[in-house]
Order: structure tokens, then C-alpha cells, then sequence
């Protein structure tokens, strides 16, 4: 099974990994900027533990070994902590990113959403994890503040059960999310502060406003929670163009439309997203060369051969949304999908395929059977809601969950452990235009203490 994984996901990562202990390198460095106590220079390898500073008018961009960016603006202290990537088995990968004063981005690269569970981000306050994101974070030793650019985050407070030297995000009760949808939004951290709180003002990118060059958001903008211009003009104005070629062409760089991951948001205690009522006809939506929605099951399982060749499609210029256990998501290259602004809309289950896997001494796995399904989309809220049964192992599991929509049609669940009442399943989906509307999402599950579950379902009207 995990050669399977090398061979399908982990060629785009082969080429990147250097030798062992090796982060990235650095493609862009300008002003005062260190390096273990030397400048740094353009094309210097990164290797763990590494210690960076900038002076007032530095800036240093890094580009991950799995093709992600750790960015630094002026009057900053970051440390890359660790970033060991394994292409073989990605739930032995470890990253994390230290951001001791000033601001800093992160955009996940490939490991990063393969691995979202082992990455961490944390400041002098609080520990950030991601889905696969772009995000920008602002600290000093007793404030945090983190805006998104694409994607999701979940922020903690240090302290208690949430420990510094950890890997992946702290869940619990103090944990609050941060979705790129809730625009000129950021959640804060005070320390001592028993929550993350959400705040309007003093953002990242106020404090220390990027330049020109840096590589723009999925959505088209640096930072959603602000449009600001920076105060340098642009010395390179080729160089922002090719850092976003090179992130572009990758997949998982960042989400919504890029990555992760991982991700799985929803406005911070927003609590329980009822299915809307709305007599409006539903939304019609017209489309270009809309790109298209490709997933299956990459791997054979009992007798069943693979669905669908994840290299065949890459080749065809397909790029990785997201892996949920032996089912993967892709996309096709064409125009951006186009949601509606307004409505909801209902769709009903087309097709399914799921198993359920026993982890006890048996280690059985049998195909499930998926019914009762429903889908309930609401454009306006840029919001979601599932359910569906799932029959096997001698039981029949109600599954649910919720979530929210980005502007490019990526659906990102919730979290199931912030979110117990609504969710109860790890899920990523697309929607699409095609024949009036369409959605596609995989989804993984722990049903009780001996089963797990994965599988994807299609939908239309």
C-alpha cells in the first residue's frame, strides 16, 4: 500500500527532499537579514533549527522542500523548529515553525496537507494548526494575532494540555478556527487569555505590510483581512510573478483551490448549522470550461481494483486536492469555478463507494453500504450541511457534518472534535457547475474503538 503512496503522491516531493535535516532554501533575501548570526544570501540552503532575524527592511522568503513558502517581513525572529518529511509513510512527517516576535506567512506545501495532523505553527502564546493554508501571523511575548489568506486555521493557548514541544493543533474547548470566509476577521491571543478571540483590527499586514513581489493569495489578494500596498517599490517586479508560478503549478500549496488540507472550518463557536429553509428557485449558474471534479479510490481494496490512475490525471494537468485514506479528490485545469451569491440548494446522493476497516486482532475490512444520504448547500452563508447512513460491520453508523464553502467551490468540514454535535467526520469536497450543479467529497472517520471508516460521495440534482 505505501508504494502505491510513493508512487502516486510523492512525486512531486522526490525532486524536493534533499539531504536528511534539509527545510529549503532561500529564493529572495533583501535588507538586514540573519542567518545563524550571518546575512543571508539567495539560494542558501535552509536546514532545521535554523534561527532567522530581519532588521527593519528585511524580508526573507523560503521555499519549503515540499514546495511551501515561510515568509518574513521586517523586525522578525523565526525559527524553522523542525521539518522532517517522510514521502514514504507521511503520518511519520513532523514540521513546525517558530514565531518568536514580529510577522511571518506560512502557506503550506504538499507534506504539509499530506501530514496536516503533524504540523505546527507557535508563537511565544499560542499554537496554530492548519488544513493546508496560507495564513499570516503578527506576535510579541504576550499577543498573537493570525489573519487568512486561504484556508483555515485553529488556534490555542499554550498551557495546560497544549504543550510547546508538540506536534499538529491542540483541540479542546479553548481551541477557536479562523476561516478565509470570514474576511477582515482575525483571532487573537492574550496571554493568560482562556480563549482565542475573534477582533477587526490590527492585522499582520498593518504592522508590517508585505512587498509587492511577495506571492499573492489563492483569492487574489495577500491577506483577505486587509488590502493594504506596501510602503518599499518593487525592485524585482518578475520576481513575485515566478514565486506564484511555482506555487501555482504544485498542488497543495494552500487553500481554498491549493491544498489543505487540510483544513475543516467554521466561524468560531458558530454552533450547530441548521439546514436553511428557502423557497427561492435554486441559483442557475452558467460556466465556461469549468474545471473538472476527478476522484475515485487509488488503491485496490478487497477484490476491487483501483477506480481511477491519479497519474493518469496529473499528466493530464489534474492537480491533488485532498487524500482521505484509499480515495483521492483532483481537479482538472480550466476556469475557476463560479458560485452563486444567494440561495440554497438541496442535492441527492448519486453514487457512493465506502469501507469500513476493523482495528482489532481481525483486521478485517468490508465494503459499506451508503444510503439515506442528503446535502444541503447554502450560498449566501457560504455554508454546508451532510448526513447519510453508512451500513456494515453489523451496525449502521449515522454520519454528519458541516462546514463551510470557499469562494472556489472547496468544501472544508468541520473539525469533529471542536464540533462533536455536527460533525463526526474528517471531510473535503468540490463543488461543481456541471449539469446544473454538482459535489463531490471525500470523508474519513473513527465510528467507535475497533472501526474506522473512509470512502467518497458523488452528488447532483
Amino acid at each position: 500500500m505505501l508504494r502505491h503512496l510513493v508512487t502516486t503522491i510523492s512525486l512531486a516531493l522526490a525532486a524536493q527532499l534533499a539531504i536528511a535535516g534539509d527545510a529549503g532554501k532561500v529564493i529572495y533575501a533583501v535588507g538586514a537579514t540573519q542567518m545563524a548570526d550571518q546575512p543571508v544570501k539567495e539560494g542558501a540552503v535552509v536546514q532545521e533549527g535554523a534561527m532567522f532575524t530581519t532588521g527593519a527592511d528585511g524580508f526573507i522568503y523560503i521555499k519549503t522542500i515540499d514546495n511551501g513558502l515561510f515568509i518574513l517581513r521586517p523586525n522578525t525572529k523565526a525559527r524553522i523548529a523542525a521539518y522532517h518529511v517522510d514521502a514514504k509513510n507521511p503520518a511519520n512527517t513532523r514540521i513546525k515553525l517558530e514565531l518568536l516576535s514580529g510577522v511571518a506567512r506560512s502557506r503550506s506545501g504538499e507534506a504539509v496537507k499530506l501530514a496536516r495532523q503533524n504540523f505546527r505553527f507557535n508563537t511565544p502564546v499560542a499554537a496554530i494548526g492548519v488544513r493546508g493554508t496560507d495564513f499570516t501571523v503578527f506576535t510579541d511575548q504576550e499577543t498573537s494575532r493570525v489573519a487568512v489568506v486561504s484556508g483555515a486555521i485553529v488556534m490555542t493557548g499554550l498551557g495546560g494540555a497544549c504543550h510547546a514541544d508538540g506536534f499538529g493543533p491542540c483541540e479542546g474547548n479553548a481551541a477557536r478556527e479562523l476561516s478565509a470566509t470570514q474576511r477582515g476577521q482575525l483571532l487573537q491571543l492574550q496571554k493568560g487569555q482562556a480563549a482565542p478571540t475573534l477582533v477587526t483590527g490590527g492585522a499582520p499586514d498593518q504592522i508590517a505590510p508585505p512587498r509587492p513581489d511577495e506571492p499573492i493569495g489563492k483569492n487574489g489578494g495577500v491577506n483577505s483581512s486587509s488590502t493594504l500596498v506596501a510602503t518599499e517599490p518593487n525592485l524585482d517586479a518578475k520576481k513575485g510573478a515566478s514565486l506564484n508560478q511555482s506555487q501555482n503549478q504544485n498542488p497543495g500549496s494552500g487553500t481554498p483551490g491549493g491544498g489543505t488540507p487540510s483544513d475543516n472550518t467554521v466561524p468560531p463557536e458558530s454552533g450547530t448549522v441548521t439546514p436553511p429553509v428557502d423557497n427561492t428557485p435554486p441559483p442557475v449558474i452558467v460556466a465556461k470550461n469549468e474545471r473538472g471534479i476527478v476522484w475515485g479510490r487509488w488503491q485496490p481494496v478487497l477484490d476491487q481494483a483501483a477506480s481511477f490512475d491519479p497519474n493518469a490525471e496529473r499528466a493530464n494537468g489534474a492537480t491533488l486536492v485532498a487524500v482521505a485514506g484509499n480515495f483521492m479528490l483532483m481537479r482538472k485545469p480550466g476556469d475557476n469555478y463560479v458560485s452563486a451569491e444567494r440561495g440554497s440548494v438541496g442535492f441527492s446522493l448519486k453514487s457512493g463507494e465506502a469501507y469500513i476497516y476493523s482495528d482489532d486482532a481481525s483486521k478485517t475490512t468490508v465494503a459499506a453500504k451508503v444510503d439515506n444520504g442528503q446535502l444541503t448547500v447554502d450560498f449566501g452563508k457560504a455554508s454546508f450541511a451532510t448526513s447519510f447512513d453508512l451500513t456494515g460491520a453489523g451496525s449502521v453508523y449515522k454520519m454528519k457534518a458541516d462546514g463551510v464553502i470557499g469562494s472556489d467551490g472547496r468544501m472544508y468540514g468541520n473539525n469533529q472534535y471542536t464540533h462533536p454535535a455536527t460533525t463526526n467526520m474528517a471531510l473535503d469536497g468540490l463543488l461543481g457547475n456541471d449539469n446544473g450543479g454538482s459535489a463531490v467529497y471525500i470523508f474519513q472517520s473513527r465510528l467507535d474503538a475497533t472501526h474506522t471508516s473512509n470512502g467518497a460521495l458523488s452528488w447532483g440534482h
